[in-house]
Formats: C-alpha cells, structure tokens, sequence
C-alpha cells in the first residue's frame, strides 16, 4: 500500500527543491557545468540569472524547482556538497580571524605573544605596529584602516601556514 503525503509535506519538499533552485542559480557558468543537469533545467537556470524582476525571478524559481521534481534532485544535491563544506570551512576561518584581530586590538602584546606561538613565522614587529596605529585610530574616532589591515596580515599569515603544513 503506497503511503500517500500530506499537502504540508509536499508544500516542504517543493521549498527545498525550490531552495536548490536558488543555490543553482547562484552558481557560476563553470560551476554549473561540474553539476549532472539536464539542458532544460541548465538553460532554465541560466535564463534564472538574467532576471532581474523580482516577480519574474520569483516565477523563474518555481519553474526550476518544478524541473527539480521531475528529476533526480538527490544527486545534484550530493554533487554540491562539497562546494557547500568548502564554504562552511571558509567561514569558520573567516571568524576564526575576526576572533584573532579582536583580541590582538583588546590584549595588545599577550595576544601577540600568543599568536606567535601559534604563527612563529609571524613579523613580531609589523604586528605590534599595525596594533598601535588601530589604537591611534579608534582613539581619533577615524575608521578602522589600520584594523583591516592588521585583518589581511593575519589572512596572509594563515594562508602562508596552510599551504606550508
């Protein structure tokens, strides 16, 4: 005996297709063509991207998720799931930063002693220069140059260390 679904179990298996729809369109031209998608749903997709309505876009993303229900969603889910990790683990190291210039620009020189345990390759002297002219600035009142500047430094510090382990 099949099992049949309730109308708000359909209404949210069509959202997330829907939901899938807008992560697809969001995708590069290079990105889509990694994906196994089909011409109609590629071409409704791409056409996706060319509109700029919001009614129409809205409309466009329906059709897709239409498509999406005819097809086999699971896998294109699946094959987007690494892009998905890659994501997460970008934004986790992006934070992980934003943590590291905070309590560099509150702790001054034991956070800088900390952080050179951690990255001895890390330029003792840049780094307390950066500090002292943030704290120049937040003084001033003026914005925080010196504060994304120290935010790069720490990127370009971590990048170097990942690509060298």
């Amino acid at each position: 005996m099949e099992e049949t679904k309730s109308k708000s179990q359909l209404k949210r298996e069509m959202k997330q297709l829907q939901s899938l729809g807008e992560e697809l369109v969001g995708l590069r031209r290079e990105q889509l063509a990694e994906l196994p998608l089909d011409t109609s749903l590629r071409q409704a997709i791409e056409q996706a991207q060319g509109i700029k309505a919001h009614g129409g876009r809205k409309r466009q993303l329906k059709f897709i998720g239409k498509l999406l229900r005819q097809r086999d969603a699971a896998a294109i889910a699946d094959a987007l799931q690494p892009r998905r990790e890659r994501r997460v683990l970008a934004t986790a190291h992006f934070h992980r930063l934003e943590r590291w210039r905070d309590r560099l620009l509150e702790e001054g020189d034991t956070a800088v002693e900390s952080l050179l345990r951690d990255y001895p390759q890390a330029d003792r002297q840049q780094l307390r220069t950066l500090l002292r002219n943030a704290a120049r600035e937040s003084a001033a009142g003026r914005p925080p140059t010196a504060a994304r500047r120290l935010f790069r430094y720490l990127r370009e510090l971590t990048s170097d260390s990942r690509q060298g382990r």
